[in-house]
Parts: C-alpha cells; sequence; structure tokens
C-alpha cells in the first residue's frame, strides 16, 4: 500500500512504469518492439493490483504496448475498470534501432550511440522519434486525461520515457535532464495538479519485493 496525504481537490495523476519484461527483450533496445511481461512481471503486476486497490481510481488509462497493457489491466481489475488504451502513452519509436542489442548499437551506430548517451533529447532516432516527438503527444495526452479526470485520482501504466517526460516538465527542468530518474519496472510516480500547480508526491515507489 501506498501511503499518500489524501488528494482532496487536486486531479491525482499515479504514474506506473510496465512490470518485468519477456526475457527475449531485455537487453535490447525496446520501444515500440511490442513485447509481453515475464512470468515475473505478471506476478509483479497482480501485486501491484493488490497494493493499489484501495486507492480511488476513477480510471485506468495505458499506452497500447503488450509489457503496459497487461500490466494496467492488473491494476483495473481490482476497481472493475478496463484499460483505456491511448496511442500517445507509448514508448518513443527507435526506429531502425527497434530489437537491436545495445551492443550492436554501439558498434553499427557509433556517433549516435554516443550522442543518445551524451545528448539523449538531442537525438532523432533513424526511421523514429526524437525527445521532442515523445514530449509532445505525452503531454497533449496527459493533459486531456487531466481535463476528463478533474478532482480523480487517475493511474497511467506507460514506460519509463514517458514518465521521465511528466517529470521533466512538472519540476521545470531541462530536457536534458530525463535520465537523471531512476525508474524501475513496476515503479510507480505520483503527481498531484491543484490551482493550477503541480506537486510531486512520489517518485519510483516499488510496491512489491523484488525477491
Amino acid at each position: 500500500m501506498l501511503a499518500l496525504p489524501d488528494p482532496g481537490a487536486a486531479t491525482r495523476l499515479v504514474l506506473v512504469r510496465h512490470a518485468e519484461t519477456d526475457e527475449s527483450a531485455q537487453g535490447r533496445c525496446c520501444g515500440r518492439l511490442d513485447v509481453g511481461l515475464s512470468a515475473a512481471g505478471r506476478r509483479r503486476s497482480e501485486e501491484l493490483g493488490a497494493a493499489l486497490a484501495a486507492a480511488p481510481l476513477a480510471a485506468v488509462y495505458s499506452s497500447p504496448l503488450s509489457r503496459a497493457l497487461e500490466t494496467a489491466a492488473a491494476l483495473a481489475s481490482p476497481h472493475g475498470l478496463a484499460p483505456v488504451v491511448d496511442d500517445r502513452l507509448a514508448e518513443i519509436d527507435f526506429g531502425e534501432l527497434e530489437g537491436l542489442a545495445y551492443e550492436e548499437i554501439q558498434e553499427g551506430w557509433t556517433e549516435l550511440y554516443r550522442d543518445w548517451m551524451e545528448r539523449p533529447a538531442q537525438v532523432t532516432f533513424p526511421g523514429g522519434e526524437s525527445y521532442a516527438d515523445l514530449r509532445r503527444r505525452v503531454l497533449s495526452a496527459l493533459a486531456g486525461i487531466r481535463r476528463r479526470h478533474e478532482g480523480d485520482s487517475v493511474a497511467v501504466v506507460a514506460h519509463g520515457g514517458v514518465v521521465r517526460v511528466v517529470l521533466v516538465d512538472v519540476l521545470e527542468l531541462t530536457d536534458g535532464a530525463i535520465f537523471r530518474f531512476g525508474l524501475d519496472c513496476g515503479g510507480v510516480t505520483v503527481v498531484d495538479w491543484l490551482d493550477g500547480g503541480a506537486i510531486v508526491r512520489a517518485v519510483n515507489v516499488l510496491l512489491y519485493s523484488r525477491a
């Protein structure tokens, strides 16, 4: 159970990074690559659902990708809800790099890999997106969710990149700060909006055992 102050009149977003993915995707560049959860990930999702069962969620939104949608279904079930899919909540599109091992990218795309590690917000992935593209669509999606659910608590199940976009925006950080947040699979981040301002209540809280 995540102990947080009562949201009162605030609009609360419970941002959840999907649980652990299938082993076939681990160590690979996985943005739009559509992989499901591992057995451990499915267990974590059930534990997350139980831990958030008492939260007064009015809706559960999800990325369309299987790893997020499976996690969202486990969170939504105790509330008698079905996840609402929004394509804008998908992870960044890595284009031609999708599915490649990071070692392959480092060897075959040396300059791009260096830029990605040093200036991630400045990179446009060949055949894919830039951070600016991701930021634009994610913030548009969340603005709509907040308008539809003013004064409610809502869960949004998505990806590390999506949660980072939100944190950088509400904390008014530079885009280059996107990787300064450690976000584990299954980690929960909570942001309240009240009177036009945002308050970060929690970042990357794990509601299950790592064992």
